[in-house]
């Protein structure tokens, strides 16, 4: 394969995770996207009309499901490899994802290392199964589907949980546009006023989460944190 960049088309219906998620992309080496939709329709119209390579895909759009989006790629020819970044935890999504081919599934939230190390993995993966080469020994083969694998290796700052950061997220999210302050996301989820900054401005620096002052007479104003913004 050439050192071209592989074109990505990011399928988020959020426009603050699109934003983000289109800025993570544009900062791997060997990745340009083409598109940021936020539909299915919108998917596979960018997929009939530019050339691309793998598609960075959310399973919660307005329109459709994302493994309904992987059928139908299939069925019209689209041969472009899926990357599902969502926040669908269920067993059963994800074992359908597998059957169904996509090659990596990043949960959300996550910060730009999760994303960089799924992609420079797909990248070599890509590297690879386009060679022309062909493979002589099962050791061979293992090495093949290994290179799309990634270390589990926490991207995380020291101390925060994974379930605690998603925990935060969901809390946010059911707040709606209201937004919450530290110490109401710390009463709602049974932690310090202290650790709930701490994950707020964790999803602040990863662009999922806005900050915004909230005033209630006089006095110093208060710092509340809203999804999306």
């Amino acid at each position: 394969m050439t050192a071209e960049a592989l074109m990505v088309l990011v399928v988020e219906d959020e426009p603050v995770a699109a934003e983000a998620h289109t800025a993570y992309v544009s900062r791997v080496p060997g990745f340009s996207v083409v598109a940021t939709v936020g539909t299915s329709q919108a998917a596979l119209k960018a997929l009939q009309d530019k050339q691309i390579d793998v598609v960075l895909l959310d399973m919660n759009l307005p329109d459709r499901h994302g493994l309904d989006v992987v059928r139908a790629m299939r069925a019209s020819g689209y041969r472009a490899d899926v990357i599902a970044v969502t926040s669908a935890r269920d067993l059963q999504i994800v074992r359908s994802a597998v059957s169904l081919g996509i090659v990596q599934y990043v949960l959300k939230p996550f910060v730009f290392a999760t994303l960089r190390d799924r992609l420079l993995a797909y990248r070599a993966y890509r590297t690879q199964v386009t060679s022309g080469e062909q493979v002589g020994t099962q050791a061979e083969v293992d090495e093949v589907f290994a290179v799309a694998r990634v270390s589990t290796e926490p991207h995380l700052p020291k101390g925060m949980s994974e379930e605690l950061l998603a925990r935060v997220s969901r809390a946010l999210r059911e707040a709606g546009g209201g937004g919450l302050s530290a110490r109401e996301l710390g009463d709602r989820l049974g932690v310090s006023r202290v650790t709930a900054r701490r994950y707020a401005e964790h999803l602040t620096e990863a662009r999922l989460v806005t900050r915004r002052s909230r005033y209630a007479g006089a006095g110093r104003p208060e710092v509340e944190y809203v999804w999306g913004g």
